[in-house]
């Protein structure tokens, strides 16, 4: 999967990285971000959205990006529909 590397939070310390790629080969965003607390994940896990099942499958995740991030994110989509794959 060749990953093209977009960004990492620029306010990341020595232990933290949430980080921003490009899957080129998929054409999908790959974000590393933080896990959420218990608290955080049960109000996701319960919130309706019209034509799908309440709560997280097992094969999704989570995850906290910061809106420090969000240029990166934007950046990211630019790739993504030079790609032509965004509809």
């Amino acid at each position: 999967m060749p990953l093209t590397f977009i960004g990492i939070d620029p306010n990341t310390g020595d232990h933290e990285s949430p980080t921003v790629w490009v899957d080129q080969e998929k054409k999908e965003l790959v974000l590393q971000g933080w896990k959420p607390d218990e608290a955080l994940e049960a109000e996701c896990a319960a919130f309706e959205v019209p034509g799908h099942a309440i709560g997280i499958p097992e094969h999704e995740a989570v995850v906290r990006i910061p809106a420090s991030m969000v240029s990166m994110i934007r950046e990211a989509c630019d790739v993504l529909e030079r790609a032509g794959r965004v509809h």
